[in-house]
């Protein structure tokens, strides 16, 4: 049996908040936009609302049949007599669900859907500049289609993980680890953008052409996780829609904490704070925050936030240094990495309804399954896409930039000199 109905009210609360997580679509792409150079401002907008329709599409078509929802058909496997839910096996295109009186499963399938476009728009970070953007669609049906409602299934659809007593509210593991790995498979086939390294590996500063996206990104990104967490807590663990005001507390804590604690990082190392790290840690903060908003004090959600914004800048450098991965947006660091401290966070931070006895060792294994399994299908998937249809636009697109080479036009048409128009009298 799944979980007990929801009443009216808490169903029309829940709808409502699932409404502000397109505000966390427009945050990223605002930052991946800012963070890279304005040759290919606008193909990194237009990336972000093609992966968006992608993924909505899919999911809607298959993904949400094979999250599936407690209680509901699903497949399983027999390991020592115990049945373990593997996947589920509803029907597609949203078959079967009862939207007229707001039930759980419905909701959920909602949920998923706006939660799978999130999870395809994170890898465009570290795509930056030079993935094209027929392969980043390929890339994203394949994620919304089968990655992430397999490993959604695991944690909210009754599966094996649920059972364990894994804990995940709002999504620190199945949106934000999962596209923080997508973005690092993407990243490692796509190889760093040209200029990146010099002759002796050491990485070369290529500034984002525009600080002003990446700071008001931040802004909306905020709005958008006040949703992802709020409606995500409600659905899946119970949470009192009262709980909204706590989880917008506790989100906003962890974020403005990783941002100081990049802040204050960033200033002792280099003598000023670093605006994009900064706000990268303040997107850690909220990755990181989605795990346990819901059922953490705000003590225990700054500590969250501070821890967050401090990984994250040792994150990006040494990501840089030592495996010479190039992440324009820092996808990797922050949706990865804060979702995993989110996660290992949530075994020790937070009081869960439910919770397993030994949750420590339930995280562990979930972030075992993330790393060990989930993260070799992802590159693996990824690389037999990368053989079908290369993934790296051509020299000539690089050089002219992806706004003209793909697009045919600039973002920004006036910067670019003309020599005609100094010909003429």
């Amino acid at each position: 049996m799944g979980p007990p109905a929801l009443s009216p009210f808490s169903a029309g609360i829940c709808g409502l908040l699932m409404l502000l997580i397109p505000f966390s679509y427009a945050g990223l792409a605002l930052m991946n936009s800012g963070l890279g150079r304005s040759r290919s401002a606008v193909h990194s907008l237009m990336a972000s609302l093609t992966v968006i329709g992608v993924a909505t599409l899919v999911f809607v078509i298959c993904g949400s049949a094979l999250q599936g929802f407690p209680g509901r058909a699903a497949f399983a496997i027999a390991v020592s007599g115990k049945p373990w839910n593997w996947i589920g096996s509803g029907r597609l295109f949203f078959g079967g669900l009862d939207f007229d009186s707001g039930s759980r499963p419905a909701l959920a399938a909602c949920f998923g859907m706006f939660a799978a476009a999130l999870t395809a728009v994170i890898p465009l970070g570290a795509g930056e500049e030079r993935w094209r953007l027929g392969a980043a669609a390929a890339s994203t049906a394949v994620l919304a289609g089968w990655i992430y409602p397999l490993f959604a299934h695991w944690i909210w659809g009754g599966g094996w993980l649920a059972e364990l007593g894994f804990v995940d509210a709002g999504g620190a593991g199945a949106i934000q680890v999962v596209g923080g790995l997508s973005a690092l498979s993407v990243s490692w086939l796509l190889g760093p953008r040209r200029g990146k390294f010099s002759a002796d590996g050491m990485p070369i500063a290529l500034p984002g052409h525009n600080a002003v996206f990446v700071t008001f990104g931040a802004f909306l990104a905020l709005v958008g996780w006040f949703g992802v967490n709020s409606s995500g807590a409600i659905l899946f663990y119970g949470a009192a829609p009262a709980r909204t005001a706590l989880i917008a507390v506790n989100t906003l804590l962890s974020a403005a904490s990783a941002l100081l604690a990049a802040a204050l990082v960033t200033r002792t190392r280099f003598g000023k704070p670093d605006a994009s790290l900064s706000v990268n840690g303040w997107t850690a903060g909220l990755a990181a925050s989605s795990a346990g908003a819901a059922f953490q004090v705000p003590a225990e959600a700054l500590i969250v936030g501070l821890v967050a914004g401090a990984l994250v800048t040792l994150s990006i450098e040494w990501l840089e240094l030592h495996l010479k991965i190039d992440d324009p947006g820092g996808s990797i660091s922050v949706h990865a990495v804060g979702g995993l401290w989110g996660l290992i966070a949530a075994s020790f931070l937070g009081r869960f309804p439910g919770a397993a006895e030994s949750q420590w060792t339930a995280q562990l294994v979930g972030i075992a399954t993330l790393v060990g399994f989930m993260f070799p299908m992802i590159y693996g998937l990824n690389w037999i896409l990368n053989r079908i249809t290369p993934f790296r636009v051509a020299l000539d697109g690089e050089r002219q930039g992806m706004d003209l080479h793909e697009l045919g036009a600039n973002a920004y048409p006036e910067l670019i000199s003309h020599l005609e128009d100094f010909s003429q009298r």
